[in-house]
């Protein structure tokens, strides 16, 4: 037989995709100490009662998972009050994402998203063979406005990330329904919650209660910004027959058995949650007020980091702050590929870390 091409080829578009590149997570040579706080993990680390449980599942690693992962949908479910049958687990909340959108896009089809939202999204979409749509942001937040304007008769997809990563805004949740009730009936609004327990605002809601009530709004939420980062769990609730579509083209044991036990005690542990909530709420407002004292701009964060803005053009910038906190063990985010070249994005760490970047800032500022 002729050989055509001399190796295997990957269907047009997927090399177009610029791979996602997360936070280094390592300090230069020579640095003894370092605080990683590039990925908005929880300082605090996981729920021991999810370390334990955990270590309860080694002695079983030969034993196939349970493929609907079951009793974590039902944890799931009691603790937010919910049907678990509606409930799907995943190896992450970014599985979901990208079988929404392997689910319901095809070649010739848009999916529209913001400006500075989550990089995973023009990626699923890319890799479905559809076409991105990036909606300008108002004052570094999602409009609305522009999303709906953005709206075609191709649109398939609406994802709205609230809180969204790397700003930390987010949408009050009559804005959110407005949004929805505007939407062709057609199109899916996948409401990204995956900071969802860290804000406190009287006018936010994560989208239970719409992605409870509609045929075509889903929201897909996380564990690991409340310490389960490295077991990879995440899950989504919707109507029932966007899970059946999920539970159709999902791997049949996409949440070992590990992350399973971990999460159904990380997710019941409501004291630890609290802790990590009490913790991110203090020192996010110390270290915006701190940062914004330095004479930098912040933008206003519900979440578990803050960005941060340094001067335009002169030997400030963001990169020259960087490589000088890297220097001294502080690992921050560079965020040049979500629309911010000269910014950095920090997580919420421990109070050591905190007061270390801060105290360093200050030296740099005055270099």
């Amino acid at each position: 037989m002729k050989q055509d091409q001399p190796r295997p080829m990957p269907r047009a578009g997927i090399m177009d995709i610029e791979a996602y590149v997360p936070g280094k997570s390592t300090a230069p040579a020579g640095v003894t100490k370092v605080y990683k706080l590039s990925a908005n993990e929880n300082p605090l680390g996981p729920s021991p009662k999810a370390i334990e449980a955990a270590r309860e599942v080694a002695a079983k690693l030969d034993v196939y998972p349970d493929g609907s992962a079951r009793r974590l949908r039902e944890a799931i479910a009691e603790v937010h009050g919910l049907n678990p049958a509606n409930i799907i687990c995943s190896n992450g909340s970014d599985e979901i994402l990208g079988l929404l959108a392997q689910s319901y896009l095809a070649p010739g089809d848009e999916a529209v998203f913001t400006e500075h939202a989550f990089m995973v999204y023009k990626i699923y979409i890319q890799a479905a063979g559809a076409k991105p749509v990036a909606v300008k942001e108002t004052d570094e937040r999602a409009d609305i406005d522009a999303i709906l304007a953005a709206v075609t008769p191709a649109t398939r997809i609406v994802f709205l990330a609230n809180p969204n990563n790397p700003t930390g805004t987010y949408v009050p949740f009559q804005e959110v329904r407005r949004l929805h009730a505007a939407l062709p009936k057609n199109v899916l609004l996948v409401l990204d919650a995956a900071y969802a327990e860290y804000v406190r605002r009287n006018d936010y809601e994560a989208g239970i209660e719409l992605a409870g009530s509609s045929e075509n709004v889903v929201m897909t939420r996380t564990f690991s910004k409340l310490g389960l980062g490295g077991a990879r769990v995440g899950w989504m609730y919707g109507p029932a027959h966007i899970a059946d579509a999920i539970n159709r083209v999902r791997g049949p044991f996409n949440v070992n058995a590990t992350a399973i036990e971990a999460g159904i005690a990380a997710i019941r542990d409501r004291a630890h949650i609290e802790r990590s909530v009490a913790h991110n709420e203090k020192w996010l407002a110390w270290l915006s007020a701190e940062l914004t004292g330095l004479g930098l701009r912040v933008t206003p964060s519900v979440g578990n980091f803050v960005l941060i803005h340094f001067p335009d053009g002169n030997k400030h910038s963001a990169a020259a702050a960087d490589e000088y906190l890297s220097a001294r063990g502080y690992i921050l985010r560079r965020v040049t590929g979500y629309g911010f070249p000269n910014a950095l994005r920090m997580s919420i760490g421990i109070e050591e870390a905190n007061r270390g970047v801060i105290d360093a800032l200050k030296t740099f500022l005055k270099s």
